[in-house]
């Protein structure tokens, strides 16, 4: 082509298409790039906690035919995200690879795949001109943070709520641009937003936002009228997570996952989730990059709408300030401004619920999801090059030089962060009560990369409980001294049927435990997790936080059925606590809340529970044998002697 022979109006042309071709090549790059370095840090700390192998526990129960379940014949849902649970199994049936790689894989991707959302929403809301540079910033925050390139793996939830998070953040961009709403792609929307309770509980707030924000925004052009379509859309987002909820009240007996009750979610420890906080916040000065992107999305914003209210520069005369009425107010629900409204007020009163519970003992963890949320909206921010040189910039033009100066501001404190250690303990866990979960389990099993259940029989006390369950075919309870050095077998009563009477083992650590051992082992925990007995205890209130119920042995000696005589049962238990423990057992709501979940389901079990969950959720027992008796009503097998007549 003879580009000397162009025209004048040609070249313009010609420029406005490379610059179009520049602004493309950076954003994909730019979203290559973040997802290299993420994979990378990933992989470089890829594990799978304990708490992860606690799903790999009930996805075990689930392909061997025994449900959803932690230990084979007790309804107890020990997992929180009941999505991730049976994403795990989908892929776990379809593969039948080995567990613990198919949940690696699967957190690996979906961890990949949020930045790739949040990347592209926010290159939606800032995109448009040809010549804006849209290029990483919120995505290199949230990635330069240590505990979240932590659980990239890890088995959790915590790649599945930021995953799903994303994909909501870029449809409802999508949604709020679209000059035409078509009807299928807004009920997959609805029924997206919809899934929230089921990716974990508190989600339900960022899915019910969005749900209220489109069911009273226009609906758009269809044969139905405006309020069958808003029945249709309440109808599609709410099929799955009710008839599921429907299903979890009559199954386990419970409106939530036990795991709530054994952590009493609903409870205050305000002064617990301030230091949370700082532990995350502090170590990084992770208040700096969210000031600067703050500042710097607001004059991005400020010069986009200059330069979309007049693209020459020239300043439009002042127009009388419209007035704000229902109609107009409803049409404003249908706009970029108003999701991403939507995504700051959620990540700001989901921090404020972490604060009001304690936060959580994993360092960061309970965070991170509320990171997300605050920094989706400049996950990438938008650079404007000046279209008619420096001394002719509009505001529009000069915002370039705030923002590109953030950015690099922003670069500048992930390079610090992303290698700065905000936990040094280590091996031990401090006054606080939070760990740096990975580096302690790769410091107390001694192998860098903790992913098989094997990994774990390198942690204290895990191989010689699996060598003592091998050395006692009889079966019994295995119960941890009170030094925590070895392992006591409590006996069954003769005589031992066929095959040995089973083994019950009673350890804090529910994931390592019961993927170290068969199925036909039960493992229960003092904290609740996979024990209702134990979630349903009143909550220490000096307890560490996560950890703060601990139900005595002496109840699982009786419901287990084990010797409760010396010299058999382990010497610091007390032979009178056992005895009152049986009598505290047999308080009649006691009885209720243990036969709804271990009774085999019938159809008026299922009916039973369902009519009765809330009352189980709300259900508590003293953990004290004597206390328990007293407020139950029951008659003490050892009385206090009545006082000498004076």
């Amino acid at each position: 082509m003879d580009y000397a022979n162009e025209g004048p109006a040609t070249q313009p042309a010609r420029s406005a298409s490379r610059l179009a071709l520049l602004s493309r090549a950076t954003f994909v790059g730019g979203i290559a790039l973040t997802v290299i370095i993420f994979a990378v840090g990933g992989w470089q700390r890829r594990w799978i906690a304990d708490d992860g192998l606690i799903v790999l526990r009930t996805v075990r129960n689930l392909l061997a035919g025994n449900g959803p379940v932690f230990n084979a014949g007790e309804r107890v849902e020990t997992n929180t995200s009941t999505a991730w649970t049976y994403i795990v199994w989908f892929f776990s049936w379809l593969t039948q690879a080995r567990l613990e790689y198919v949940v690696l894989g699967v957190a690996f991707t979906l961890s990949l795949a949020a930045v790739v959302f949040a990347m592209l929403g926010a290159g939606r809301l800032w995109g448009g001109a040809k010549s804006t540079l849209l290029l990483p910033a919120g995505v290199l925050v949230y990635i330069a943070v240590p505990p979240a390139r932590d659980y990239v793996t890890s088995g959790l939830e915590s790649s599945l709520v930021i995953c799903w998070l994303g994909l909501l953040w870029w449809q409802l961009i999508r949604w709020s641009q679209a000059e035409r709403v078509r009807l299928p792609g807004l009920f997959v929307l609805v029924f997206l937003a919809g899934l929230a309770p089921l990716i974990r509980p508190e989600m339900t707030l960022v899915g019910g936002l969005a749900l209220l924000m489109i069911v009273l925004a226009p609906m758009p052009e269809s044969r139905f009228r405006p309020i069958m379509l808003r029945c249709l859309i309440i109808a599609a987002a709410g099929l799955v997570p009710m008839g599921y909820q429907i299903w979890r009240m009559g199954y386990y007996g419970l409106p939530y996952p036990n795991t709530a009750v054994a952590k009493d979610a609903g409870g205050a420890k305000w002064k617990q989730g301030f230091v949370y906080l700082w532990d995350l916040v502090g170590p990084y000065y992770l208040w700096v990059p969210l000031l600067v992107l703050l500042v710097a999305g607001i004059v991005a914003a400020r010069g986009r709408a200059a330069a979309l209210a007049d693209p020459a520069g020239r300043h439009a005369a002042p127009e009388e300030r419209p007035r704000w009425n229902i109609r107009r107010i409803r049409h404003r629900l249908r706009s970029p401004g108003a999701v991403v409204t939507l995504v700051l007020l959620s990540g700001f009163v989901l921090t404020v619920y972490a604060l009001r519970v304690g936060g959580d003992f994993m360092h960061g963890r309970m965070l991170l999801a509320q990171l997300f949320l605050l920094l989706l909206p400049v996950a990438v921010v938008p650079i404007r090059l000046p279209a008619g040189g420096l001394r002719t910039g509009t505001a529009a033009d000069w915002s370039f030089a705030v923002v590109l100066f953030a950015l690099l501001g922003t670069v500048g404190w992930a390079l610090f962060a992303a290698n700065t250690t905000a936990i040094k303990s280590g091996t031990k866990i401090t006054s606080t009560g939070i760990v740096d979960e990975r580096v302690y389990y790769v410091l107390n099993t001694g192998h860098d990369h903790p992913i098989l259940a094997e990994d774990y029989l390198d942690y204290p006390r895990i191989r010689p409980m699996v060598d003592n369950i091998t050395e006692t075919p009889n079966g019994g309870l295995l119960l941890n001294s009170p030094s925590f050095m070895f392992w006591y077998v409590a006996p069954p009563p003769q005589p031992i049927p066929d095959g040995g009477a089973g083994h019950t083992v009673y350890f804090l650590n529910l994931g390592m435990t019961s993927m170290n051992v068969p199925l036909n082992v039960r493992v229960i925990d003092q904290m609740g997790l996979a024990y209702p007995l134990a979630a349903h205890t009143e909550r220490l209130t000096d307890g560490r936080i996560g950890h703060d119920k601990a139900l005595y042995p002496d109840w699982v000696v009786v419901d287990t059925g084990m010797v409760d005589k010396k010299p058999w049962m382990p010497w610091y238990l007390d032979e009178k606590w056992v005895t009152q423990a049986r009598t505290a057992m047999s308080c009649p709501a006691t009885e209720a809340l243990m036969i709804s979940y271990r009774d085999p389901l019938t159809f008026e079990r299922f009916r039973h529970n369902l009519r009765h969950a809330l009352s189980f959720a709300k259900y508590r027992i003293d953990r004290v044998p004597k206390y328990e008796i007293e407020r139950c009503g029951l008659a003490d097998p050892f009385p206090k002697p009545a006082a000498a007549p004076r």
